[in-house]
Formats: structure tokens, sequence, C-alpha cells
């Protein structure tokens, strides 16, 4: 919503924004809405009524490059006056030559008005400063202390690290995004605990390996409120469910690598402090796949884990993606992959056909499938991940959950959308929650209700609100 302008004052000036890709970049979005509005810009709803346009790429996998350059292209056609920031803008083709030559953005979109990588509010700024200069009196007070959100009021991503130290041969993150650069600890339980009393009721951890927290600065001590803790994925959890426990609110952990360490966070599942839901990128099985994935986990590891977990806390749900038709996968290594979603029993499982990354070291070995049989597998492995969570969710058939409502119109009168515990927002599936039978009963969107499970549908549960 646009801020009220004073009569008789200039009309402020207003920015386009488009947000792609994933969390983190999202959150990458948040800073740079943030610092807009606390200099006093408003956002446009359209290009063409904005006085500049912003786009914040991803440059992962060949689709999200196409979409983020169409946008790019859509944006100059109905504004004129695009900065591009993200992933993709620290994307190179060539090698050669001068740095604007060699940008992949600007190669394809010359009259882009600047281009940045990731995380580079100041970056952005200025080129905003530049081309349309901050207005004289910015209304700072129009900022919420948890700043600006893209997400629903009632969820919200906490991102508590940037880059990657891996160098798995299919990615080109660390190329765009750097080694990994842990947040102060403190800041990160501040921005948690600034969102909570905002009214958070969700709070979803992510960097690009959550395990690592802590890693780059050798799990050094830091301070919050004038205590001590350990910059590390141990403690920052056991802290952010101290401070979810008075909201009442949930606290869910995304890219988490299995490391031995990661067995420290399930007494705090166990004991309801945090979400007993782990997002686990596996990727494959087979030993042989992952070494040419250059994976730092070891897959034949991994089944003795979920084991493990799950016996420390039975309620556990493990979501996680894989990549099926790796350069020179074999027809037995990709039984192994689907042998291991037998056993492993993975409640939610992602599957990509292998694409070719332009720079990713994947790229030059051998044994490079037809795109058929990639996505043959990819359809043969999704019909196995499929059955196992059919299967499950058929289990819950019957149970009592909690359930954060997403939608509720009319105040739930004809039923309403959330999510459980164990579906996280957009990835995972939803509760479709039925017309309550009490009267009184009313679902408001980011509370929480009691539903009674009575179906398993797809990838969804149906519950009835008690």
């Amino acid at each position: 919503m646009s801020s009220p302008t004073p009569a008789g004052a200039p009309l402020a000036p207003r920015i386009g924004f488009v947000s792609l890709g994933c969390p983190k970049a999202l959150t990458d979005s948040e800073l740079i809405l943030t610092q807009l509005r606390a200099e006093g810009y408003e956002t446009s709803k359209s290009f063409a009524g904005a006085d500049l346009v912003i786009v914040n790429t991803c440059g992962f996998i060949d689709d999200a490059v196409k979409e983020s350059l169409d946008t790019i292209g859509e944006a100059l056609a109905e504004n004129g006056r695009v900065i591009v920031t993200g992933c993709l803008g620290a994307k190179t083709v060539g090698g050669a030559g001068d740095e604007a030559s060699a940008n992949l953005v600007r190669q394809i979109h010359p009259k882009v008005l600047a281009v940045t990588g990731p995380h580079a509010t100041q970056e952005v700024m200025d080129a905003v400063h530049l081309h349309v200069p901050k207005p004289h009196d910015p209304f700072v007070d129009l900022v919420p202390a948890h700043g600006i959100k893209l997400t629903p009021r009632h969820y919200a991503y906490l991102k508590i690290s940037e880059g990657c130290n891996h160098r798995c041969s299919f990615c080109i993150i660390p190329s765009m995004r750097g080694d990994l650069v842990s947040r102060p600890i403190g800041d990160v339980l501040n921005e948690a605990r600034s969102l909570f009393e905002s009214g958070v009721k969700e709070l979803l951890v992510i960097s690009q390996d959550t395990s690592a927290y802590g890693v780059d600065v050798k799990y050094r001590t830091g301070f919050w409120d004038g205590r001590p803790v350990r910059t590390r994925m141990t403690e920052l959890v056991e802290k952010l469910g101290e401070l979810a426990e008075p909201h009442g609110a949930w606290v869910r952990l995304h890219y988490v690598y299995p490391y031995p360490h990661v067995d420290e966070i399930l007494p705090f599942m166990a004991s309801g402090r945090i979400l007993p839901y782990l997002d686990v990128p596996f990727q494959h099985s087979h030993p042989d796949v992952l070494k040419r994935m250059k994976r730092p986990a070891s897959g034949e590891r991994n089944l003795e884990r979920l084991q493990r977990w799950r016996e420390a806390c039975p309620q556990i749900v493990v979501r996680s993606t894989f990549i099926a038709g790796f350069p020179g996968e074999t027809e037995a290594e990709f039984e192994h992959l689907l042998d291991f979603m037998r056993e492993a029993r993975i409640d939610r499982a992602g599957c990509f056909a292998y694409s070719p990354v332009s720079g990713a070291t994947a790229n030059g070995l051998p044994g490079a499938l037809p795109t058929e049989v990639r996505e043959a597998r990819r359809a043969r492995f999704m019909a196995v991940a499929e059955s196992v969570s059919s299967a499950k969710l058929a289990d819950r058939v019957g149970a009592e959950m909690q359930v954060l409502i997403d939608h509720a119109p009319a105040l739930g009168r004809k039923g309403g959308v959330g999510r459980s515990y164990a579906d996280a927002p957009e990835i995972d599936g939803v509760v479709r929650l039925l017309p309550p039978q009490k009267a009184s009963k009313t679902l408001k969107v980011g509370e929480f209700t009691r539903a009674r499970i009575v179906a398993a549908e797809g990838h969804d549960l149906i519950g009835q609100p008690l």
C-alpha cells in the first residue's frame, strides 16, 4: 500500500520490483525494499507506473535464467529504466574481453542501467540514487522494525549465512554468491525476535548450507542480550526454539546437510521446541554418483542417519531433492537410488532431470545421457517417491494435527487451506480444511487450528476443523 503524501508535497519516486528465484533471493529483496522504504521511496504495482524497475534474478538452471532474462526484457519494454541484481547478474559468458562484454545480462540486454550480483543492497541503492534521486525527507517511521517482507505476515524466512564452501560439480552458486559467510549470531537472534514480536507464526531458517553455520568463523562465541552464544547450528536452533515458545510459533529448518552434528538438534524436535522437519538435499544415494557430484556427505551412511533420526524423534518428516540422469549414471546406479527411496521412505521428495548449467564442472564429465533418458528416469523416480509419500499421508488419516491457516475467505465458513508441521510453504502439500461443523468456529489466516484428518488426496490432506 502506498504511503500518504501530504497536500502540496512532491510525489515520492516509485520503484517497481520483481523478485525471482529461491527464498535466499527473497530475503535479499526484502533488504532492498526495506532500505527503499526507509529512504522514502514508494513501490509501484506495475512496470509502466514506476520511475525505475529493479529485477532480482535467479541464474541457477537454464529455465530460471530464461525466466529472468524474459522478465528483464518485459521491464525494459514497459518501462525502459531497469536495474538488475541477483545471481544472474554475477553470471558471465566467454571468459575473455572486458567485464561489460563478458556479463551475460549486459550482452542480452545492453540497455539496463546497472547490474549487480546477489546480496548487494548497497550497490543497488547506489544505482537507484544515481538514476532516481532519493526524496528529501525520508519517512523512516513508516518502516516496520522487522523490515519489509514479501511473504504473508504469518511466516518469514530467516537467512543465517550467505555463500557456500562446497564445490558440487553440478552447481555454480559459489561462483555467484561466494564462500560461506555466517551472520553474527546476535544479529540473527535479534531479527528472529523482531519477527516473532511482529506476529510471525512460522520462521523458516535458510542458507546455502545450514549445517555449516559458523564454520567460517570457527564457531566463535558471540553475544546476545549480554550472554555468550556460540556461532553454531546447535546453539542457534536452541535459542530460536526459546524465542518461538512464548509466541506459540514454529521454527522450520531448510538446507540441512546430513553431517553427524545434526543429531544434536533431534532432542529439540522431539521435545517440540522446533518442528520435527528436516529439509536435507541428498541428491543421490550411490557413492560413485555422489563422488562425481563432489557431494560433501557420505551417501552410504544416510540410511543409518535416517534410522537414527527416526529413533530419536519418531514424528520427524524428511524432505529432500534428487537429481536423475547425472553424467555417467548407469542403470544400476539409478536402481540403487530407487531402492534407497523405497527403504529411506522420504516423506517429501522432489527430483530434477540433470540439466547442464553453464560454468558447472559436471559439463565436462564423460557419459552424458540423452535428454529422453534423463526425463524418463526423473518420471520413474517420482512414481516411487509419490508412492512412498501417499502411503505416509494415508497413515495420518484419523489423526489430529495442528494446522497453520494460510487461506480462509469469509472467516472460513466454507473451509480454508493450511499446513501442518509436515508442510513447508510453496514446496510441500497442504491441509484442505472443510467448513467447521460448529457455527461459532471461525478460521483466520495466520492462526492455528486443530483439525482431524479425514482423508488423503494426492499430496494433500483433508481436515475437519475441531
